[in-house]
């Protein structure tokens, strides 16, 4: 049975079926009933339109450097510490994950995109690759992982150190190269460490977690801004099955609660400073099987609708207020012994379904640039002339062996030469490469990398 704690009361003369704002918890609070509808609604999403392989398509194409080299045009990924101007790499995909839960709503509205902590859940049996969760996707849609192939996880303290980091620009570049946000891509390895990492579930529960680290970083410092004002595929032209995506500027989005969107932890989801507004919601639906707990200016106006359902417990405290007029609903889920929705009684055919080929499933991405990246300060690297046209030669404090890698800002490996014991490494006959930016990497005979430095071709 349901429990039901009704506040105020005028229900609007329809019904509707429709998408809701979220609680957003880690895997490991997920309900059994929120992992099988949440796997369902992925899979329904490749059928038609396929917005999984739209996502993953555009996110390639855009990834870093979109190829015009008109440097008024945008890309995702990339653009700092020298282009804060283009930068859009956090608000960009905290769009897109909502993106991806509205769609997921509109096939069940009390779902969330979970969010995969890397610093804690480091193994490959944790339960979000088991096959009933994240796991079958794995075979049906060929993403080919390698689970732990590179071990580069966040620790604990690494992400204490980065929210200390008092600067946006400095705490977002440090957060997209290093491994907070880098160490779930490599990690997952297949499809997650390219391009078109969006082909992969956990990409959207990865960056789920990514984003709850700037929301964490935000509610901390609050100065996070950015230069430009638009973002690409959410410019107001980007049509995807009839439906053309609104506009959104960055510095609109800088917490997430402007979506609605709360991040639970350790058995309690806090919402607050929020004004249900059904902008995308007829009913705003906020579930969560734990303690949920609202105050603190978390308002239900009049004419709006919202419902919080726990499986525990639910707190308003003083800030919460649900206006004369609106329709507010908090529910405790007493059925099954406390353990809230059943599951599907039957799971779904998991279609197999794989991705049609795709040449950046084998572009490499270069993640650091610039500096020493070894314990080895006597190591450094010049790049001269920078801009080049014709040939550039590289020069090391120290002999090495040594290869050169060249890059264009797509990913793709154009150049490689190897050295042995040189400190000068001259790379002629590049007459031919088209203007633009390109990625030096230079690694020793190990494969360690010694240094990534940007340069550009006139």
């Amino acid at each position: 049975m349901k429990k039901h704690l009704l506040f105020t009361c005028f229900l609007i003369g329809c019904f509707f079926i429709a998408n809701s704002q979220s609680i957003r918890k880690g895997f490991d609070e997920m309900t059994d009933y929120e992992i099988a509808e949440l796997v369902n609604a992925f899979y329904d999403l490749r059928n038609g339109p396929d917005l999984f392989n739209d996502i993953a398509t555009f996110h390639g194409q855009f990834f870093n450097y979109d190829g015009t080299f008109d440097p008024t045009r945008l890309d995702l990924h990339f653009n700092l510490p020298e282009e804060p101007e283009r930068e859009i790499f956090l608000a960009w995909h905290r769009r897109v994950v909502f993106e991806l839960e509205q769609a997921v709503q509109d096939i069940n509205p009390e779902l969330s995109i979970g969010y995969w902590n890397s610093t804690i859940y480091q193994s490959p049996t944790d339960v979000v690759w088991d096959e009933e969760f994240l796991g079958s996707f794995d075979v049906n849609w060929g993403l080919n992982r390698n689970l732990g192939g590179d071990p580069r996880l966040p620790t604990p303290l690494e992400l204490s150190n980065l929210l200390t980091e008092t600067d946006f620009f400095e705490f977002s570049n440090v957060l997209e190269r290093q491994n907070v946000h880098r160490g779930g891509h490599v990690w997952t390895g297949g499809a997650m460490p390219t391009p078109v990492s969006p082909r992969d579930p956990i990409f959207f529960f990865h960056h789920s977690f990514v984003d709850k680290v700037w929301q964490d970083w935000e509610e901390i410092h609050g100065t996070s801004a950015f230069m430009t004002t638009s973002m690409l595929r959410y410019d107001g032209t980007y049509v995807f099955d009839g439906q053309t995506y609104p506009s959104v500027d960055p510095n609109d989005i800088t917490d997430s609660r402007v979506y609605g969107v709360f991040y639970a932890e350790n058995g309690l989801a806090q919402l607050d400073n929020y004004i249900v507004s059904n902008t995308y919601n007829p009913e705003e639906i906020f579930y969560y099987q734990f303690n949920i707990e609202a105050g603190n200016n978390f308002l239900v106006p009049a004419g709006t609708a919202a419902r919080f359902e726990s499986v525990n417990e639910i707190n308003l405290t003083p800030g919460f207020e649900a206006s004369p007029g609106s329709s507010f609903q908090a529910t405790i889920d007493t059925e099954n012994n406390g353990t809230g929705k059943i599951a599907p009684l039957f799971t779904k055919t998991r279609a197999i379904n794989p991705y049609p080929y795709s040449e950046k499933l084998y572009e490499p991405i270069v993640w650091e640039e610039g500096g020493d990246l070894l314990d080895d300060d006597t190591i450094i690297l010049t790049a001269a002339p920078n801009p080049f046209t014709e040939k550039i030669t590289i020069k090391l404090s120290k002999r090495k062996d040594c290869v050169i890698e060249v890059f264009n800002m797509m990913g793709k490996l154009i150049r490689e030469e190897a050295f042995q014991n040189t400190d000068t490494m001259v790379i002629k006959n590049l007459y031919g490469l088209s203007s633009g930016f390109y990625v030096i990497r230079v690694t020793d005979a190990n494969g360690n990398i010694l240094v990534v430095k940007r340069i550009v071709k006139m």
